[in-house]
Parts: structure tokens; C-alpha cells; sequence
């Protein structure tokens, strides 16, 4: 048997198979989840999409395009999850944005107004936007669960904007916890360690904070996204029954290290 028998859900985020959203995703099939994939538009993202899921063993993933920031994109992508699940159990939110040009080191004071509204927009306030219509799709309560990082609480070289917006990220979970709980549906957030994915490519620097996590963390090594799949499966299961607004970091312990 597994945690996660006859449970229903979406994944948002799924690009290619080194994604932490395919990760959680096969984490969740692998423990009895039955999971939709709203995923970019366009016909190469779904070919990518659909790679990563059928070399995980799915046969004929069910792939949903969807353009997270468009209200109309979100409101058809719940529509049509409404029509084929009636009700889900979870969600996954594991998607973020930022213009390249401004994740580079020492030129976080050159972000323009329109990148840096773009960043929270699709990095954080669509977290409320699937949210908001997720919540009417689980009437006996659920798990929602989103991706940040240690960036929005330090000032990491590099991340700029995008720490900024995963910051905003976690309050905004904290929020949705307060008031979604009195429905039974539980919102927390994972703060993963830096894994290489084609959004953690775009920042400037990164294997120098791959090498620095591993002089410095507790366990002397990085994380892999597996490790951040089988959080999931805890946050998105019964066994966290009892667990709201929290911040959990699988990073090797370097969030504790003062340095």
C-alpha cells in the first residue's frame, strides 16, 4: 500500500526530467498518486514534458497547456481537472521566473519595474491564483505544496530578484495556511538546496554555491531533487496531518550553519 492510495492531484512545473516537480511527481505516482501536468504551451515544451513523465513509466501522462500567469489559462486548466477528477487531494506548485539578465552578481539595484513585477507575479502570486480555484476542488480538505529557497532569506549573490520573490513566496503560504485551514487544507512550503535545473542554470554563479553547500552544510554534500520528492510525499500525505505555514528545508542542513 501506498501513502498516497486514491489520492488525486496536480503538478505544476514539470519541464524535463532533472525538474523538482518531476521529482515530486514520481515520488507521488511511486506512493498511489494519480497526478494532471499543466505545463507551458507550445509543442516542444509538451514533448519535453512528456519525455521526462513516460521515462518515469507512465503510459499516456495526462499533459495540460497552461500559461500560469493568464487567469483564462488557469481557469480552463481547473475546469477541464474538474471535469475528469471532480475532486483533488493536492497540489503542487513548483514553478518561478525571473529575466535572466538579472540574476547576475552585483546588478539586483539595475532590476527594471516590469522584471521585477514579472518575477513575484509568476513566482509567487500564482500561488494564490491556483490556490484560490484549487480550494473549490477539495471539499473534504487537502495539501498544497510550493518550491523556494534559502535566497529569500539571505542574500545570495546572484539570486537578486528571484530571492525577493521566493520571499514573498513563503509569506504568502503563511497567509494562505491561516486562512485556508479552517477547510481542512493545509499549505506549507520546501526550501530545497541548490539542484540543477534549467531555472537554476540562469544563476549567475551556481557552482560556486554547489561547491560552498558542500564545504559548509552539516552533511558535507548537496541534496538531490529525489530528496525533495520524498518531502513531498510527507507534506502532501497524511503523516503531516498536523502541519500548516511551515518552511521545510532539505538543503543538508546549511539553512542551520552561521557563517
Amino acid at each position: 500500500m501506498g501513502l498516497l492510495d486514491g489520492k488525486k492531484g496536480i503538478v505544476f512545473g514539470v519541464a524535463n526530467d532533472r525538474s523538482i516537480a518531476w521529482h515530486i511527481a514520481k515520488n507521488l505516482m511511486d506512493h498511489g498518486a494519480v497526478c494532471a501536468f499543466p505545463h507551458l504551451p507550445g509543442e516542444k515544451m509538451e514533448r519535453r514534458v512528456r519525455k521526462a513523465i513516460e521515462s518515469g513509466g507512465v503510459t499516456d501522462p495526462w499533459l495540460i497547456p497552461c500559461d500560469a500567469s493568464s487567469d483564462d489559462d488557469l481557469d480552463r486548466t481547473f475546469a477541464t481537472i474538474r471535469e475528469r477528477f471532480d475532486a483533488i487531494d493536492f497540489l503542487v506548485h513548483s514553478i518561478a521566473f525571473a529575466d535572466r539578465e538579472y540574476l547576475k552578481t552585483g546588478n539586483f539595484h539595475q532590476t527594471p519595474r516590469a522584471a521585477f513585477g514579472q518575477a513575484l507575479d509568476i513566482s509567487a502570486f500564482t500561488l494564490v491564483a491556483m490556490a484560490r480555484r484549487a480550494m473549490e476542488l477539495m471539499p473534504n480538505g487537502g495539501s498544497i505544496v510550493t518550491m523556494t529557497y534559502y535566497g529569500s532569506e539571505k542574500a545570495i549573490p546572484g539570486y537578486n530578484v528571484m530571492g525577493v520573490a521566493k520571499a514573498a513566496l513563503e509569506a504568502t503560504t503563511r497567509y494562505l495556511a491561516a486562512e485556508l485551514g479552517e477547510k481542512g487544507i493545509r499549505v506549507n512550503s520546501i526550501s530545497a538546496g541548490p539542484i540543477k535545473t534549467l531555472s537554476s542554470m540562469a544563476v549567475d554563479g551556481l557552482e560556486e554555491i554547489f561547491g560552498w553547500v558542500e564545504r559548509k552544510a552539516p552533511l558535507k554534500r548537496n541534496i538531490d531533487a529525489d530528496e525533495v520528492g520524498k518531502t513531498a510525499v510527507y507534506l502532501l500525505s497524511d503523516l503531516s496531518s498536523g502541519v500548516t505555514g511551515e518552511n521545510i528545508h532539505v538543503d543538508a542542513g546549511y539553512n542551520i550553519v552561521g557563517l
